[in-house]
């Protein structure tokens, strides 16, 4: 079993420390101006039209939530009468 364990801690770093390692562009200088410009827009926004989407998704979520749960809390207050 010490054998088996070996072997894949083995596998396992000869797998990590292999890797072909890409150049990645440091795109960080770009997205803090970005966010850091003031233009009147949320950050929560600034990251463009897939931010929109998903607040606006969160939002339609949030509030459906919300009323259902009213809709639930209120039928559980008023149970139907039984015969």
């Amino acid at each position: 079993m010490l054998r088996n364990v070996l072997a894949l801690r083995q596998i396992a770093q000869r797998t990590i420390s292999t890797a072909s390692r890409r150049q990645i562009e440091n795109k960080v200088p770009e997205k803090q101006k970005l966010f850091q410009e003031d233009n009147g827009i949320p950050v929560h926004l600034k990251g463009g039209v897939a931010d929109a989407l998903l607040y606006r998704a969160t939002m339609i979520l949030t509030v459906g939530a919300t009323a259902y749960a009213l809709y639930q809390l209120a039928m559980a207050s008023f149970p139907k009468k039984q015969d």
